[in-house]
């Protein structure tokens, strides 16, 4: 269960306060925790453990809000908290269960003292007896946590119902509970190494000297050295070989459109949805900056990111433009290669999106599906007579994928489907990404 070691117990109690302000303003806002905390995070001055504590709070408390709900219920006997009494409960469990290096006295203690501070004088007798009925019951506590994975995993692994039995269907028990594990698991940073402007060699060693520990890690989609796992780090926006552009953070699975799109130098590009820019700085990498990609996406913020990116990796070949109406502006234009990486129910990635699983719907991914098709429909006649075009997603969902596939195919016969692979944390060990190649084997 222990997700985390801390260094030093963290005495002091802004982290946690921080925490549970973030917490309690999640549930009565649109906004998204990440975007939330970092607001919280600017305001104060933490030194990089308190910070650490924080954050780790913040997002494992969002992950297991339902294992910590049906703890919750089981000493209040399901009675509706307050929102903000329940956050101070899953504040308490979760430093109880879930971290090391927190004596479980200090939990029980600080949660109570923090309710005091807001205000709940009244209250912080029942949070310190269900807090110390838990104590008391530890031994019997853990094992029950880890009974309940296989009883009810949604709970035990704190899924939504539907999202678990859409899994469970498809991929079955074992694969499911470690895809939720997955989820629930602070996500890796890799980095990938921007060979425009240096190779591997230089930017490890200038790592070193910037405190960087690394792992390099291979694919079968991926050449070699090209990816880094970054184990440790300092502030990366604060290192030399940031600034620079020697390399983007991005995640591996992210890299096999890109690969598929067999993007050649010289090559006319047509890149839809390219912010924030990680697909498209890596095309213009294997183009060796020649030719010409039109990065689109929906919005000048979006199209902002995406300049800051590729100028700091060295780009010269994008040409940013706003979607859809650039696309439907200059009809004429035909591409090498079209990359349409979709909006999509962002499954596979939820573990870097802690929200998720919490704010998507089922009928979301049907919503999803029209505007996926759409963008193919849209994409199609850019594309040159037996040019290459790529559809990708972060999706797990057939229904976003295949199927939108399949019906595009139906409605278009000059396309074929030369290849296509679903990439799963269980079978892969990264990120979740579908991406499916599609060639235009004759003229309408």
């Amino acid at each position: 269960m222990k997700t985390m070691s801390l260094l030093s117990v963290v005495s002091e109690q802004k982290p946690r306060q921080i925490a549970v302000r973030v917490l309690t303003e999640r549930l009565s806002q649109e906004e998204y925790t990440e975007n939330l905390l970092e607001i919280e995070l600017s305001r104060a001055r933490l030194s990089a453990p308190d910070r650490g504590l924080c954050q780790e709070l913040v997002y494992g408390i969002v992950r297991w809000q339902e294992t910590l709900n049906w703890l919750i219920d089981r000493k209040t006997e399901g009675r509706r908290q307050k929102p903000e009494m329940q956050v101070l409960l899953q504040l308490g469990l979760y430093q109880m269960f879930w971290l090391d290096r927190i004596p479980n006295h200090a939990a029980v203690h600080e949660t109570v003292e923090i309710a005091k501070e807001l205000g709940f004088v009244a209250q912080s007798g029942f949070v310190n007896a269900v807090l110390r009925g838990y104590l008391r019951e530890r031994v019997e506590t853990e094992k029950l946590l880890e009974e309940v994975k296989i009883a009810q995993p949604q709970i035990g692994y704190s899924h939504p119902e539907w999202v678990y039995q859409r899994w469970l269907e498809r991929y079955g028990a074992e694969h499911t509970a470690k895809l939720m594990e997955w989820n629930n698991t602070p996500a890796r940073t890799y980095a990938r190494i921007n060979t425009l402007k240096a190779d591997a060699a230089k930017v490890t060693a200038q790592w070193e000297t910037e405190g960087v520990k690394f792992i390099p890690r291979q694919y079968d989609w991926i050449e070699d050295g090209l990816i880094f796992e970054l184990e440790s780090h300092p502030p990366l926006a604060g290192l030399k070989s940031f600034k620079d552009g020697f390399f983007y953070i991005q995640d591996p699975s992210t890299l096999l459109s890109v690969r598929e799109l067999d993007v050649k130098a010289a090559h006319s590009v047509l890149d839809l949805c390219a912010a924030p820019g990680g697909k498209t700085t890596m095309i213009a990498q294997q183009m060796q900056n020649r030719g010409q990609i039109v990065a689109q996406d929906i919005s000048d913020d979006r199209l902002a990111l995406l300049r800051e990116n590729y100028v700091r990796l060295g780009v010269t070949c994008v040409v940013a433009s706003i979607a859809p109406n650039a696309v439907i502006a200059n009809p004429a234009q035909r591409f090498d290669r079209v990359l349409i990486d979709a909006p999509c129910s962002n499954t596979g990635v939820m573990r870097r999106r802690v929200d998720l699983r919490w704010r998507i719907q089922p009928e979301e991914v049907e919503r999803l599906r029209e505007t996926q098709l759409e963008l193919l429909r849209r994409a199609a006649p850019r594309l040159k007579p037996n040019g290459i075009m790529v559809y990708s997603t972060c999706s797990l969902e057939p229904e976003e994928n295949s199927q939108v596939v399949q019906q595009f195919l139906s409605e278009n016969p000059d396309f074929e489907l030369k290849s296509e692979r679903q990439l799963t944390p269980f079978g892969n060990d990264v990120d979740g990404a579908y991406t499916a190649k599609l060639i235009r084997v004759r003229r309408q």
